[in-house]
């Protein structure tokens, strides 16, 4: 779904039917430990780019909402880890990194 920045996110949820107007970042509420989240914090979110970096189906993102600048500012920090290698990701734009070593070791068949 379009998020209010005009980023397109798979964890952003709209609902304006009859008149509603509710707004949600899935992947912040996930956080029960995270702070409040306004849909101002969508631009500059760093979910949709990662998610358009990397698509691997192992990599997870987990998310919160943090106060920066001494409480006066606020964002959204991402943390990744990958399923199948068990391991937290440093950078979840390269993604872990072993998930698809045999991708390259894939040899096209020679014509005879």
């Amino acid at each position: 779904m379009r998020t209010p920045a005009g980023f397109e996110c798979r964890y952003f949820y709209a609902n304006y039917y009859r008149g509603r107007n509710q707004q949600e970042c899935r992947l912040v509420a996930r956080d029960p430990a995270s702070a409040r989240w306004t849909p101002g914090l969508c631009r500059d979110c760093p979910v949709p780019k990662l998610l358009r970096a990397n698509a691997c189906q192992h990599l997870v993102l987990d998310a919160r909402v943090v106060k920066t600048w001494g409480g006066l500012g606020r964002k959204v920090a991402v943390s990744a880890s990958c399923t199948k290698t068990l391991a937290d990701v440093p950078n979840p734009q390269a993604g872990c990194g072993r998930c698809h070593e045999s991708l390259g070791k894939l040899r096209l068949p020679e014509n005879p």
